[in-house]
C-alpha cells in the first residue's frame, strides 16, 4: 500500500524505499500534521566540508534551531574519517541536548550534554578544525549540572546555545 506521502506500510519512504519522514517539522524538529506549514530542514544528502559544517551548524544554533544544527553535524559525522567520527558525534549530541532543552525535556538535556562532553575528551590535546573542545566540555557540564540542580525554567532561552569554535583573534 502506497499513500500519497510516499508511505508504504504506514511509513514515509523516499523513491529508493529508504525510510524518510515527509511530514513538515517545526523549528525544533517536531513533526507537524501533513499539509501544515513547517520550517525548511536540511537535505538528507547534505555533505559539507568540515569548516562549512561548523559554520552552518553555528548559524543554526545562533538562530535557535539546534535540531537543524544536529542534522548538519550528523551529516558531517557520517562523512568524517574514523579519527574524527566521535568529535562530530559529540557535536551532534550537544545540538540534540539543546533541542531537548528547548523542548522542555531536562532528562534528555542532561544525558546528551554529559555524553557529548565525555566523547569530546579524546580531542582535548589536538582539537580538529578549531573546535573549542575544552570550552564545549566545560559549557556542557556546567549546563547539565545547572539543569539538574535548578531545572530548565532557571535557564534563560538565550543561554541555550554554545560556541563550537574559539573566537578568532
Amino acid at each position: 500500500m502506497n499513500g500519497g506521502h510516499g508511505q508504504r506500510g504506514g511509513r514515509d519512504r523516499d523513491a529508493a524505499g529508504r525510510p524518510r519522514n515527509a511530514r513538515p517539522r517545526d523549528e525544533l524538529g517536531r513533526p507537524l500534521p501533513y499539509g501544515a506549514p513547517g520550517v525548511e530542514g536540511m537535505p538528507d544528502d547534505l555533505v559539507l566540508p568540515p569548516d562549512e559544517s561548523l559554520n552552518e551548524a553555528q548559524r543554526l544554533l545562533d538562530t535557535g534551531r539546534p535540531f537543524h544544527a544536529h542534522e548538519v553535524l550528523e551529516s558531517a559525522w557520517k562523512a568524517a574519517p574514523d579519527s574524527e567520527r566521535e568529535l562530530w558525534r559529540a557535536l551532534a549530541q550537544l545540538a540534540v541536548g539543546l533541542t531537548h532543552a528547548r523542548r522542555g525535556n531536562p532528562v534528555g538535556t542532561v544525558r546528551l550534554l554529559q555524553r557529548a562532553a565525555h566523547r569530546l575528551e579524546r580531542y582535548l590535546s589536538q582539537p580538529p578544525h578549531g573546535v573549542d573542545v575544552a570550552g564545549l566540555i566545560t559549557w556542557a557540564r556546567a549546563l547539565a549540572q545547572r539543569v539538574e540542580q535548578d531545572g530548565l525554567a532557571a535557564v534563560p532561552v538565550q543561554e541555550l546555545t554554545c560556541r563550537l569554535r574559539s573566537a578568532m583573534p
